[in-house]
């Protein structure tokens, strides 16, 4: 859980709330579906296995290459979309709580040094900026629906237009991915099949959860024009929900829960760009100035970008996941799973029920998403 739902009502709150809970429900069960398929070929692989080892066992050196590309196209969308979108919220709370008039241009600025800063020193600062942000992050979601629930509109939650909500599946297979950790959290659980298949469902029941309570409170409480208007200026949902809100505390927990959920993501996708560039550059000591010129990499082209184009928040999120997500999430753990069943013949118990059928419709659906999203940039 995490930057992802901060777009998701935009998307889906176009369609209407009754249309974005079908579309929320399609999104989550697939996710799990190729989940549970990412950890069978896990389950294949030794541990110490990443997402480059197992696409070059299953699908050659092809395999791996396009692996290795969508994992940086992927990334580098997500990174785009979080520093446009935590940027304005960071200078909105310096102006705010500070009671400092700068610019969006040095907020950019701040935002993008502060948190490159915590990245180069090193996971340890990660990890301890991580747990402090996710606390608040959590509180302040529970305060936001305690406290918003008296605004919402049932009004607002009636209007349906059922065509338009698959064109919200882009940036759900971004909000719900999570299949990079997959191979980690096997060797975390010692490869207990059991174990492992209870942390993927549960691990995707649970942000569909709070995604649908997050859903409810923002299509319900803002209206449709303002909702389609944030949509178009890559507005996160916390922001809009911060202007129309009649009250204060709502705003201001709504902003604070905004930068949270960016932040918290931001910076464990950085520090998995980190790893990746430097396993991909060949750098086996990932300090001093080694580490401040991969932290470069990973930070310098996405600020560039989102700097330039600050209303990307949305498109960014819509086109990593309707492409990069969807073949890393998606293509990938179909194939290698097809291939490691029907091909290779390899043992061990299938961990998602249907055998051929499910995965062709699996793999259909994926194509389908992966085509729409490339009508909507074309279109």
């Amino acid at each position: 859980m995490g930057a992802g739902m901060l777009a998701i009502p935009l998307v889906t709150g176009i369609s209407g709330f009754f249309p974005a809970m079908l579309i929320n429900i399609i999104c989550w069960l697939f996710m799990t579906a190729t989940g549970l398929l990412f950890l069978e070929a896990t389950l294949w692989m030794p541990d110490g296995s990443n997402v480059l080892s197992m696409a070059g066992r299953f699908l050659g050196p092809l395999g791996k290459l396009l692996g290795g590309v969508f994992f940086l196209f992927l990334y580098y969308c997500l990174m785009i979309s979080y520093i446009a979108g935590g940027a304005p919220l960071l200078t909105d709370a310096i102006r705010n709580i500070l009671m400092l008039d700068i610019s969006i241009e040095l907020g950019y600025v701040i935002y993008t040094l502060l948190l490159a800063g915590v990245v180069a020193t090193g996971a340890w600062l990660v990890d301890r900026v991580n747990w402090i942000l996710m606390t608040g992050l959590i509180l302040a979601f529970f305060l936001l629906i305690g406290f918003g629930a008296s605004d919402v509109n049932p009004d607002f939650l009636l209007h349906k237009r059922w065509a338009l909500s698959f064109f919200a599946a882009p940036i759900l297979f971004s909000a719900y991915g999570f299949h990079n950790i997959v191979p980690s959290l096997s060797t975390y659980l010692k490869r207990n099949r059991r174990h492992l298949r209870i942390a993927v469902i549960t691990g995707t029941t649970l942000p569909f959860i709070v995604y649908s309570a997050w859903q409810w409170l923002i299509i319900g409480s803002v209206p449709l024009d303002q909702l389609q208007i944030a949509s178009s200026q890559g507005v996160p949902a916390s922001r809009i929900l911060a202007e129309v809100t009649g009250t204060v505390w709502v705003g201001q927990i709504a902003l604070f829960f905004g930068f949270f959920a960016i932040v918290t993501s931001l910076l464990g996708v950085s520090l998995s760009m980190v790893d990746f560039l430097g396993d991909g550059f060949h750098v086996k000591k990932r300090t001093g100035l080694l580490r401040l010129g991969l932290v470069i990499l990973v930070f310098g082209p996405p600020a560039v970008v989102a700097f330039n184009y600050p209303m990307i928040f949305v498109e960014a999120l819509g086109i990593g996941g309707g492409i990069g997500g969807a073949f890393l999430n998606g293509l990938l753990p179909i194939a290698m799973v097809w291939i490691g069943r029907y091909h290779m013949k390899l043992e061990g118990r299938h961990l998602l029920f249907g055998g051929r059928g499910l995965l062709s419709f699996l793999l259909i659906f994926t194509i389908f998403i992966m085509a729409l999203e490339c009508w909507h940039l074309i279109s």
